[in-house]
């Protein structure tokens, strides 16, 4: 018997914190409550809560020194707030799905297994992620568990997109291109479409996900074409403090000259370059942005990642052969209207013209009037993606 008005718990877990959205489905998914536990495995992690009543907004310390202990302080709080039989369901953002998973599924035992296998794919995330959906099994036994995949979106991507130029024997192991982001991504494709019209959704459309985590998608006829992230979401853009896409010969060079080994690499591409390790200042673009005129280091780290998007810009322009909308979502794409004016800077040649105004208030539309291509900054929203899915997956509504 499906229950009236489901209520589902999204779940967005990180290397040390856990997102999370509380959304009521009737005639349309409401949220209802959305917050997040941060600092986990540091001292004074918090739980954060923003909700429709101001009744429920508060932000409190709690013991968090692993994922299974802040999973645990967020049930009980959700069992304190909302009794223990609240829930109908849960959805999980599962970073990646490997060469199996393209669809949103109900999590089975036999699926936990499978990504137990897949975890050397993204040993960053799924560890964690599988404890998250483990921890909930074991307090709500009967409640439904649904993951929804980051790599779902790009899963059919052109062979000649997926496929990595290295011995063709690993392709047959599931090394190929990925590509992550693919719940904004699915969202952002659902708004442009929403917003201006089905022909639009079907155009040639290039999206922008800048944030920490910053990648590209091209999309023609509603279907991914390429993406700037590979098998790992370190490839491609520089990020927060992701590298992006090295020649991999320095992986020989750093084993020689520094004895560096293949962990050392990994943690030196995912957590101290990017933003961070060319500034040498920080990993966030707002810092940097407030420190590029005092600091040289800033202003380099800014105009780098600026020149790389733009530079995929081009690429994808040419993978589409042209460009019929832009789209910049995530933080950075949301929020800091000088790195899309410094993006979008000399892009006239594809018919990508901003107009200052617009963009400084950060509007829907950014675009000129005069700009053959319009380009939009829409607010992406994953959780609100994983609570569709978690309703298509077990017909809620």
């Amino acid at each position: 018997m499906k229950p009236a008005n489901p209520h589902i718990l999204t779940i967005n877990g990180g290397s040390s914190s856990i997102k999370f959205a509380l959304f009521e489905s009737g005639d349309s998914l409401q949220r209802i409550l959305e917050g997040g536990i941060e600092r986990i495995g540091l001292p004074a992690a918090s739980l954060q809560v923003k909700g429709l009543n101001p009744a429920d907004n508060f932000s409190r310390l709690v013991s968090a020194p692993d994922h299974t202990a802040a999973v645990d302080a967020l049930m009980d709080w959700i069992e304190k707030h909302s009794g223990r039989d609240a829930l109908s369901a849960v959805g999980h953002r599962v970073v990646h799905g490997g060469p199996k998973y393209s669809q949103p599924q109900r999590i089975t035992a036999e699926m936990i297994e499978e990504l137990h296998q897949l975890s050397p794919f993204d040993p960053e995330h799924l560890p964690e992620e599988i404890l998250l959906t483990e921890a909930f099994h074991q307090r709500f036994p009967n409640l439904p568990q649904v993951a929804c995949f980051d790599t779902a979106f790009h899963h059919d991507l052109p062979l000649v997109a997926r496929l990595l130029p290295i011995p063709r024997r690993y392709e047959a192991q599931g090394v190929r291109r990925y590509g992550f982001h693919g719940l904004s991504y699915s969202f952002l494709m659902g708004e442009l479409a929403r917003l201006d019209g089905t022909a639009a959704a079907q155009g040639r459309v290039i999206l922008a996900h800048l944030g920490n985590g910053a990648s590209l998608a091209a999309v023609h006829d509603g279907k991914p074409v390429d993406t700037s992230m590979s098998f790992t979401p370190t490839a491609g853009l520089p990020m927060s403090t992701r590298s992006g896409d090295l020649d991999p010969g320095l992986v020989w060079y750093l084993a020689r000259t520094e004895q560096m080994s293949a962990k050392q690499f990994n943690e030196m591409v995912n957590f101290q370059s990017g933003l961070l390790g060319i500034s040498e200042i920080s990993s966030d673009m707002h810092d940097l942005l407030d420190q590029e005129m005092q600091d040289e280091r800033a202003a380099i780290a800014i105009a780098l990642f600026c020149y790389q998007v733009k530079k995929w810009i081009g690429a994808f322009a040419a993978a589409l052969g042209g460009v019929d909308t832009l789209v910049f979502a995530g933080g950075i794409g949301e929020n800091a209207p000088t790195v899309r004016a410094r993006i979008c800077d000399g892009l006239g040649f594809l018919g990508i013209e901003l107009e200052a105004k617009r963009n400084a208030a950060n509007e829907d539309v950014i675009s000129a009037q005069t700009s053959r291509v319009p380009v939009r900054v829409i607010h992406t929203d994953e959780a609100l993606m994983i609570a569709r899915l978690v309703c298509h997956t077990l017909k809620f509504g």
